[in-house]
């Protein structure tokens, strides 16, 4: 369970990784920044989504 966990925290890796490549590319090609800042969106939902996700795992197999 505990790579589980791990796992979360890749996608703040790709939020850090598309807000740079957003910020880089904001001069040259706009739509290429819109798409990284929607994906880094997309990443810190999905880290918010499988955090509360695992919590509520952990809830459900400690009542147990």
């Amino acid at each position: 369970m505990k790579i589980v966990k791990f796992f979360q925290y890749i996608y703040l890796v790709f939020v850090v990784l598309f807000l740079y490549d957003a910020v880089n590319s904001w001069a040259e090609d706009r739509n290429r920044a819109y798409m990284s800042l929607f994906f880094a969106a997309l990443a810190v939902f999905m880290f918010l989504f499988k955090k509360r996700f695992n919590k509520n795992l952990g809830n459900k197999n400690n009542s147990k």
